[in-house]
């Protein structure tokens, strides 16, 4: 039996419809997952099912005596209280079935099922924990049809894999709208999309839904191609007609009003983002060298505890962990924007960093999207060249009426959109990217991990999007508890299996990571094999100490020749000394290599020993 039921519903906003004579259902037990582009008018649609706004046209039936509940987008700015209260809110009046001790038992079953303390207040937890208890609060009241909006933001990788097998275990009706891909392939028992409108019905797996949907546009543009074709040779008859033939060609002439009313009702899919970073100089090859870092609070509490790794030109790391881990603080370390309270950090030479930060501070909500990219100026350099702002944004999917509306009124993806378009304007050879991933669309996302595996500089991603960062990272710094952090090759997936391994055998060293020093711990690669230990001579000793200032110097003399030969100026007063400037960084270049690979092998042995 269904659930609800729309009957022909159309719903707009003064544009075109986001709903156009809807037909949808969705049965009891069933878990639909709805996918769109941002804007396509997802949560309008849940607000329409769960009654808390009205469509124009149709209808919408749901079924009697059915609860619905919704996990909003957003989390709420006004909510106060403790967790407990909060929790306690969603549970619904006690029926014949249940007394008030079963209910009271039921509530702390779920706050200690989502691991929520009930006297925390919940002004004062973090983005993610915050989700959690409006969760908690939703399922506190066994809802019939629960609808989620991205339940998966801001979620820690715990909370997910526990959502997951929490929904799956409850058999309730699920209608939710989701960007992470592997939470949407272990849930959805049916996938339907939303675009332009009208609701299709795709009842396969996400992997035959994308070939499917493919085939569909393919299809579509075909179509169209031949009605456009059509078109014109009508519009070229009706130029040439003789004025005789009017009579006879009425037919055809009504033929031809129909063409045109369809071509100017025809709704285009919404494009893509395109995604580019400008070129920026290439760092040194060493980017960032940590040795026994560590960072506590003047409480006592470890966040980061003895912790050593080097960042090498071109890796691309994943830092996994739960909430509250310290995966923000420790990239704020990285970048120098904190000082640790021991170790050392170095940072190499000519970095040019680009933050992507998740809370999105960067953006002013009381200016426009064009101020918030330009400063109120018209035009912006991206790449070198000069660019209007409006047709930049147009680039991002922002229209130029929307470019000209303040930024508090996007939603969550457009904000998303908008600081990526932000940060593009800047030439980087390191990208830190904290949470990227939350309500951008699918579609956005596929191009964001196609820009980041082609990117040659450095990439630091914090996510809890698993398939993103199997897809982008090449290694992983993995928050293990206690300040612990550890490299693992691979992206989640791997550390996954790396992780199952473990719990068979615990080698007492790891090999040489992605990160390129060797670490305490347990062993992390798939491939490593035992080497007998041996120790440093007296003489190699000496040459490792040597060496990073060696490397540093190389490093620094590099940057000085590339600035020097890319300097306009040089090829007016000096143009014939470039054969000997460009003969010495060649050479620059090629002892820094060197002295870096013995510096590998050198470390390699002493953290061996």
């Amino acid at each position: 039996m269904a659930l609800f039921s729309l009957l022909d519903v159309s719903h707009a906003f003064g544009g075109p419809p986001v709903l156009d004579h809807v037909n949808f259902q969705v049965d009891a037990g069933e878990r639909v997952c709805l996918l769109g582009r941002n804007g396509a008018g997802k949560s309008t649609l849940m607000k329409l099912i769960a009654g808390e706004v009205k469509s124009d046209t149709g209808q919408v039936f749901r079924q009697p005596g059915a609860h619905f509940a919704r996990l909003v987008q957003e989390v709420p700015a006004d909510l106060t209280g403790n967790v407990h209260d909060l929790v306690a809110a969603g549970l619904r009046s006690a029926d014949a079935h249940e007394e008030d001790w079963q209910r009271d038992v039921r509530l702390e079953d779920l706050l200690a099922q989502t691991g929520l303390d009930p006297g925390a207040e919940f002004s004062k937890l973090s983005g993610g924990l915050k989700r959690r208890v409006l969760l908690a609060r939703a399922l506190a009241s066994q809802p019939d049809l629960l609808l989620l909006d991205e339940p998966t933001n801001h979620l820690d990788l715990a909370a997910i894999l526990w959502l997951e097998e929490f929904l799956l275990a409850q058999k309730i009706g699920l209608f939710f709208v989701t960007h992470d891909r592997a939470f949407l392939k272990r849930l959805a028992t049916r996938i339907v999309e939303l675009d332009r409108g009208v609701i299709t019905n795709w009842d396969c797996d996400y992997d035959t839904f994308l070939f499917r949907r493919q085939e569909r546009l393919e299809a579509e543009e075909r179509r169209r191609e031949l009605a456009d074709k059509k078109l014109a040779q009508e519009e070229e008859w009706a130029r040439r007609k003789p004025s005789a033939q009017r009579k006879r060609a009425g037919a055809r002439l009504e033929q031809l009003a129909a063409l045109r009313a369809e071509r100017r009702a025809r709704r285009t899919k919404v494009g893509n983002v395109t995604l580019r970073l400008g070129d920026a100089t290439p760092s040194g090859v060493k980017v960032v060298d940590v040795e026994n870092m560590t960072f506590a609070y003047p409480d006592g509490r470890v966040l980061v505890r003895d912790f050593t790794t080097t960042i090498i030109r071109g890796d691309k790391i994943g830092l996994i962990g739960p909430n509250g881990a310290g995966k923000t603080t420790l990239i704020k370390l990285l970048l120098g924007q904190l000082a640790p309270t021991g170790g050392t950090i170095k940072h190499g030479t000519n970095l040019e960093v680009v933050y992507y930060d998740q809370l999105r501070a960067q953006i002013d909500d009381n200016r426009t999207v064009a101020d918030n990219i330009a400063n109120g100026n018209t035009h912006v350099t991206v790449d070198g060249r000069t660019r209007h702002v409006i047709s930049y944004l147009q680039d991002f999917l922002f229209a130029p009426d929307r470019a000209r509306t303040p930024a508090r009124v996007l939603s969550g993806g457009e904000r998303n959109r908008l600081l990526l378009a932000r940060l593009f304007t800047k030439p980087a050879n390191v990208l830190v990217l904290d949470e990227p991933t939350n309500d951008l669309d699918i579609e956005t996302l596929d191009l964001l991990e196609d820009l980041l595996v082609e990117f040659p500089g450095t990439v630091l991603l914090v996510s809890h999007d698993r398939e993103f960062l199997d897809e982008v990272v090449t290694s992983s710094l993995v928050f293990e508890g206690d300040g612990v952090i550890t490299d693992c090759v691979g992206g989640y997936t791997d550390w996954l299996a790396e992780k199952k391994k473990r719990g068979v055998a615990r080698p007492a060293v790891a090999p040489v990571t992605g990160a390129g020093k060797m670490q305490p711990g347990p062993t992390f690669s798939a491939t490593a094999k035992a080497r007998p230990a041996r120790k440093l001579t007296n003489k190699e000793q000496r040459e490792l100490d040597a060496l990073p200032a060696q490397i540093e110097a190389l490093e620094a003399e590099q940057a000085l020749l590339a600035a020097r030969l890319a300097d306009p100026a040089f090829y007016k007063s000096e143009a014939a000394k470039f054969a000997e400037v460009k003969a010495r960084l060649d050479a620059v270049e090629a002892g820094h290599a060197t002295a870096f690979a013995r510096w590998e092998e050198l470390e390699a042995v002493r953290a061996g020993s």
